[in-house]
């Protein structure tokens, strides 16, 4: 299983960013796909997560800013950012695997 994801890049404050993450090696319909992003010197944040077919979930305070689209025909998730900011500064991951919503 890979996952693939585009090259970085540098933005100036106010700019929009796109991230790509292209999968292979399993079968990209049958799993959830997110990304997380780490600040230097900090933890993982998760920004949020997808299944084909099925509802998109994002970090409450992360939703006005990014927004996630699958393209199954090409086993590809895109992450899009507007309004990004120096503290949006980060390493971005794309990641997959079985979720399930817990609800109180």
């Amino acid at each position: 299983q890979t996952l693939t994801e585009s090259e970085s890049e540098v933005k100036r404050p106010g700019e929009s960013h796109r991230l790509t993450c292209s999968a292979s090696g399993f079968t990209f319909s049958s799993y959830h796909m997110g990304w997380v992003r780490q600040p230097a010197g900090k933890g993982l944040e998760w920004i949020g997560i997808e299944r084909v077919g099925q509802t998109k979930y994002y970090k409450d305070s992360l939703k006005n800013k990014f927004s996630m689209t699958l393209d199954s025909s090409n086993n590809r998730v895109t992450l899009n950012g507007q309004n990004m900011q120096p503290e949006d500064s980060a390493v971005y991951f794309c990641h997959y695997g079985m979720w399930t919503p817990m609800t109180n």
